[in-house]
């Protein structure tokens, strides 16, 4: 998707530190199981490229999916697919707890995404664009099932984002 302007979309804006780190964290992974067997002796390239293979696993496990959003739409993109749905036409928002909380986004196109809700607190361009867009559905009376979710997800952030502004403002 082509972009003309920074105001089109809104990303993750934590992606591009958690990408380095699952990077960087693989590359010493490397590094170091090869330099051990290389002190060891026994390193060959067989040896080697395996140590590689199992470097590119810690990468691909720790780089989070990219997640952007803009005008009636939101995706999440992973090493391997794309997922998009319209915001504008959602359908159901549900939410599965445990351990790792998820969002799950059905359309009235019937595409679906999933995605970690923490990443929409720890972003309130990407919540605007959501919220935005399940209003509209709202309106159009598409959005059946989850508008509670979303409340709730809201209440979550605008919690935080004030604490937030009292704590930089050193009123907390």
């Amino acid at each position: 998707m082509k972009r003309s302007g920074p105001r089109d979309s809104a990303d993750d804006r934590h992606w591009r530190g958690d990408a380095r780190f699952a990077s960087g964290f693989a590359l010493a992974a490397w590094g170091m199981a090869t330099l051990a067997d290389w002190d060891a002796g026994t390193l060959t390239m067989f040896r080697a490229s395996i140590w590689l293979t199992l470097a590119a696993v810690v990468f691909t496990v720790l780089l989070p999916p990219r997640i952007t959003a803009g005008h009636g739409w939101l995706a999440v993109r992973g090493l391997v697919r794309r997922r998009r749905v319209r915001t504008d036409a959602l359908v159901t928002v549900r939410q599965y707890g445990g351990v790792t909380a998820h969002l799950v986004l059905r359309d009235a196109y019937g595409h679906w995404l999933e995605l970690d809700p923490r990443v929409l607190v720890a972003n309130p361009l990407l919540w605007h664009e959501l919220d935005t867009g399940a209003h509209r559905s709202r309106e159009r009376g598409t959005l059946r099932h989850g508008s509670d979710v979303l409340r709730q997800l809201g209440e979550q952030i605008d919690g935080t984002t004030a604490r937030e502004v009292l704590s930089a403002s050193g009123l907390k």
